[in-house]
């Protein structure tokens, strides 16, 4: 990804900035010495800070020595006024890479292109530059949590609280001063101030990775005597969960008895505060013996501010690589180092191995998107994985080797099931487990739902069937210009074609990936099945219509062009998830499965109450396409191919079925994510990228990855735009308040009590959505595809939410005042 043409790099001497109408008058300094030989009585007169490029020597970080690269630094400034050539000179005199963009759009690619060291915002005419939503965009990327963010403020607003700014990301502020002395000093006391600090912090990532991959069990608590942190082998050694030992003392764990003496140990050294090293020998039956060795480590104050435990097994006949038993510490890095450790490990587990995985987990934290503290999703699977990996590098090679085929068996089976129980504290989240989750409802006798499971009638010959691309109308082809990017306004193409946007959009994207070519499909049969299709929506359906139908298969066209996706991907893939995410929800009555068991409808009764709506969607898609020759779009494939594309077709449709939603986003996490991020923490090489590449294209992995694109595809509308976000929370809750008022109009249970439209809370409920089902799958996606854009919109979404929440507000907007 490269910078937009509006971006330049600095290259040229200083001075050659200023000129023009925006220069004139200017009383710069170094203006007003242009030309006249003599040197800039702005710059400081230091014989330790010569005129020119600062010598930057190593940087000291406890034990490690490192070089730092030249700082780059990016200047977003809307016009170059005299503010932005004193910084852009002071980057010259600095000697540092300097970046100037002035077109907002461009920012956010520039940074993600370049990983500039410090951003300097211009944050003078909120107006015409939102310094801070740039500011919030560049925070949501992962790679800038050890960016320095500098804002530019008025002299005049210099006095106004800095708490906004630091809330939105600023580093710090800097008050108006064109001075180039005053830009030339910012640029050096950041150089040598927070960047310095910064570039220690990113070190902290190779520690982290010599701890992780560690074969001593490691463990460090602060001067409370809580954990702050342990590895994988101190996690397996103790037979426990690093969640159920951070935060927690040594002497209060709930661990095994034959335990219990290691822990008491370990816990009487560090009250002490003394340290000890000696050999521990489990007088209850365990004849294993541990070197056991605690560390006091003096921190500010010379107190003593963390302990660090090292246990390694005294195993004579081992045949593990020995490995060296001390740990350095510098008093320096005690703060950070518990700050960058916030080790995340739940049973999506994509971001707890390998320190690529680690170091994602750092880079993006979403601080305001709490999870719900009422709902466990800890698989059992994912704790055998685990342990089985983490006994994998003490183990003989055919040990080894048998441990490897036991979890190939291990994510190839249907054990990601993840074990959860929601109480009362959060009822829209007991609704949404109710209502999307659960599927095996008592059904109570009464009137069947009125959707048949009958084929419908063939389409009325009165529906307008969407030309051909060449013959489009010219207010609908504008509609659909920019349907490649993932702002494009799905709800302004169903104005222009008058909620016909499916077959519109379809046949667009369809061009593009060359489905017709693939199946052997005549334009006008895909326009004649499109037809079909698109009238078996439900236009009634406030949700569940043909629009958006569309806006999964625009989703999912987005998902299919980024770099890792085809990577794994070939053209059936493809096609197969273009037509999936078309047909995923046809004929979809606007009702969820649990009231379609409990009303007792054909629907529940053919599907024995079973992904009711999802098998109906598949094979009335099939029925559907089958029945007529001139809207058939598979008559002219091979059989073999026809069979392949309808497997994969169907798969992906039963994988919107919510009832197994964490199942399949912890098998992803775990069999795709975490083995990629392992691969790809070795030395690239030849060899490695064929692994990479033999392990994305593996039949059961990319089912998984078409599993996974379809489930965020059909549920990205808090990932879109804020106002799209809004319309689509409008209508999804319109239908569940329609449901619960025929619930209780025909006596049935009430699947989802807060969906009463008297007294819903449309904001509590998006927050719930949001934080039980979307920000771990999103999580896990993003670590696959990388979509900084899409997390983007998820945090400001969520935010807008939890603000009318806290406004007390149930609707959708805030009040007009």
């Amino acid at each position: 990804m490269g910078c937009a043409p509006s971006v330049h790099i600095s290259s040229e001497a200083p001075g050659a900035y200023l000129g023009g109408k925006e220069a004139e008058g200017a009383q710069d300094p170094w203006a007003l010495l242009e030309g006249t030989g003599a040197l800039a009585p702005t710059f400081p007169a230091d014989p330790y800070l010569p005129r020119g490029k600062i010598a930057v020597s190593d940087l000291q970080f406890g034990p490690m020595r490192f070089h730092p690269d030249q700082l780059q630094v990016l200047l977003v400034f809307n016009k170059e006024d005299n503010q932005c050539k004193a910084f852009r000179q002071a980057c010259d005199q600095a000697g540092f890479k300097c970046t100037l963009t002035k077109e907002m759009q461009a920012v956010l690619a520039c940074f993600l292109s370049a990983h500039h060291d410090i951003v300097i915002l211009d944050h003078r005419n909120p107006r015409q530059l939102d310094a801070r939503a740039l500011c919030r965009a560049i925070r949501s990327s992962k790679v800038s949590e050890n960016t320095v963010i500098i804002g530019v403020v008025r002299r005049r607003d210099g006095d106004l609280p800095v708490m906004p700014l630091i809330s939105a990301g600023f580093t710090r502020r800097y008050v108006e001063n064109p001075s180039l002395l005053a830009c030339y000093t910012e640029l050096l006391q950041l150089q040598f101030g927070e960047v310095r600090s910064q570039l220690k912090l990113r070190a902290c990532n190779s520690i982290f990775t010599a701890l992780e991959k560690s074969q001593d069990a490691i463990e460090i608590t602060g001067q409370d005597h809580l954990v702050q942190y342990v590895n994988p082998a101190f996690e397996t050694t103790m037979g426990c969960d690093s969640h159920e030992l951070i935060g927690k003392e040594l002497a209060k764990l709930p661990a095994a008895e034959k335990k219990s003496e290691l822990f008491d140990t370990i816990n009487a050294c560090i009250k002490t505060g003394k340290g000890w090293q000696g050999v521990y020998c489990a007088r209850n039956g365990d004849n294993t013996q541990q070197d056991v060795k605690v560390i006091p480590v003096n921190g500010q104050g010379g107190k003593i501010r963390h302990y660090v435990s090292i246990i390694r097994l005294s195993d004579r006949n081992s045949k593990a690589e020995k490995m060296p038993r001390s740990i350095r510490t510098d008093s320096q890095t005690d703060s950070q180092l518990g700050k960058l450790r916030d080790r995340r490990k739940s049973s999506v587990g994509a971001r707890s191995v390998g320190s690529r995985a680690s170091e994602v987990a750092n880079q993006r934290r979403h601080s305001s998107l709490a999870r719900i503290q009422s709902v466990t999703m800890e698989a059992p699977i994912t704790k055998v994985i685990n342990i089985i990996s983490a006994a994998q590098e003490n183990s003989s090679v055919s040990v080894t080797e048998a441990l490897d085929r036991a979890l190939e068996i291990l994510r190839t089976t249907e054990l990601y099931s993840p074990q959860f129980g929601a109480k009362d504290e959060d009822p829209h989240a007991n609704d949404l487990i109710g209502g999307l989750i659960s599927d095996g409802l008592r059904r109570l006798s009464g009137n069947e739902y009125a959707l048949s499971a009958k084929i419908p009638p063939r389409a009325s010959s009165s529906i307008i069937t969407p030309m051909s691309l060449h013959d489009v109308p010219l207010h609908i082809a504008e509609a659909l210009e920019n349907e490649d990017s993932w702002d494009f306004d799905i709800f302004e193409l169903e104005a222009a074609t008058q909620k016909r946007a499916l077959s519109y959009l379809a046949m667009k994207i369809f061009a593009r990936f060359g489905v017709c070519e693939l199946l052997k499909c005549p334009e006008t049969t895909l326009r004649l099945w499109l037809q079909v299709i698109e009238s078996t929506y439900h236009a009634s359906n406030p949700y569940h219509n043909s629009s958006h139908a569309a806006d999964v298969l625009h989703a999912t066209s987005y998902f299919l062009s980024q770099d890792r996706v085809k990577r794994a991907l070939d053209s059936v893939d493809e096609a197969a998830a273009l037509i999936a995410a078309v047909v995923h929800d046809l004929d979809h009555p606007g009702r969820t499965n649990p009231f379609l068991c409990n009303s007792d409808s054909e629907l529940a009764l053919l599907y024995n109450d079973f992904a009711v709506l999802e098998s109906h969607h598949a094979s009335l898609a099939f029925q559907l396409t089958l029945r007529d020759d001139k809207s058939n779009i598979f008559k002219n494939m091979e059989r073999s191919d026809y069979r392949t594309l309808r497997q994969a077709i169907i798969d992906m449709v039963l994988a919107t079925e919510m009832t197994k939603h964490f199942e399949h986003v912890n098998k992803f996490a775990n069999s795709v994510v975490k083995p990629l991020a392992e691969l790809e923490e070795r030395e690239e090489t030849e060899a490695v990228r064929a692994d990479i590449n033999a392990m994305l294209r593996t039949p059961e992995n990319r089912s998984m990855i078409k599993r996974m694109m379809i489930k965020c595809a059909d549920v990205s509308n808090p990932c879109r735009p804020l106002e799209q976000c809004i319309q689509w929370a409008a209508r999804i809750s319109e239908e569940y308040f329609s449901q619960t008022d025929e619930e209780k109009q025909r006596n049935l249970p009430v699947v989802m009590p807060a969906f009463d439209r008297k007294t819903c809370s449309i904001p509590k409920s998006q927050m719930s959505f949001i934080s039980y089902f979307i920000i771990d799958m999103y999580d896990a996606w993003d670590n696959f595809v990388d979509l900084p854009v899409l997390l983007h919109h998820l945090d400001n979404n969520f935010r807008y939410w939890k603000d009318l929440d806290e406004m007390s507000v149930r609707g959708l907007r805030p009040p007009p005042n």
